[in-house]
């Protein structure tokens, strides 16, 4: 499966591994009544999980309680291991809008009994992405309006400034753990005002004036 980029013209980056961030907005941390993060929290979800731009999510029959959370996301360029932050965002290709899907309903009980919840990420068609932007079109990607609309209502409404971790931080933090692909996504993380979605619901995402999204609920 390949990026689809907004100015139109192909180009065969296949869609690598998919890092993800926990608790990366402050008062998203609160919502969730988890604590602020001294340092990035991550996880993964797989690439088979990706839809684009009119696509439908699909309501797994193991879960009753699915959220939406709205992310910027940056796609890596250039194979980046051990990569100090000042020159991090030499390795970005470019940046999109995208949704994290959670099955809240197993991802909760699966804490209490200590159990890993990657299950509660994983489904198909939970990582709705937009098409990508090109860095050098992007003049300040840690400010930018991030929002999210369910059915015309506004339910998720920040800024990339907000983010607990910068993009620099974030490369250089997960580039220790694991060696950062071209192709590869990291999604940032969500701001408050996440909420469960149903079928028939449409969602609407923006990142700034660069790039949007819009998915349906199945």
């Amino acid at each position: 499966m390949y990026y689809k980029f907004k100015d139109g013209v192909k180009r065969d980056i296949t869609i690598g591994k998919i890092v993800c961030l926990a608790r990366s907005y402050k008062k998203h941390a609160q919502e969730m009544n988890s604590d602020v993060p001294k340092e990035p929290v991550i996880f993964l979800k797989p690439a088979s999980s990706v839809i684009f731009n009119g696509d439908k999510i699909n309501i797994p029959k193991m879960s009753n309680c699915l959220h939406h959370e709205v992310e910027l996301g940056i796609i890596i360029g250039k194979r980046c291991k051990l990569v100090n932050k000042k020159d991090a965002l030499n390795f970005v290709l470019g940046y999109l809008i995208g949704l994290d899907i959670t099955a809240r309903d197993i991802q909760s009980d699966f804490k209490k009994k200590g159990w890993p919840w990657t299950i509660a990420k994983s489904f198909d068609t939970f990582a709705p992405i937009s098409d990508v932007v090109l860095k050098e079109l992007v003049s300040d990607p840690q400010n930018l309006d991030i929002s999210l609309k369910v059915n015309g209502k506004l339910k998720q409404d920040s800024n990339t400034s907000f983010m607990i971790f910068s993009i620099e931080e974030i490369i250089e933090f997960i580039s220790k753990v694991m060696t950062l692909e071209p192709g590869d996504l990291i999604l940032t993380g969500t701001p408050e005002g996440v909420d469960e979605i149903k079928k028939g619901d449409i969602l609407e995402a923006k990142l700034g004036n660069i790039c949007s999204l819009k998915v349906f609920v199945d």
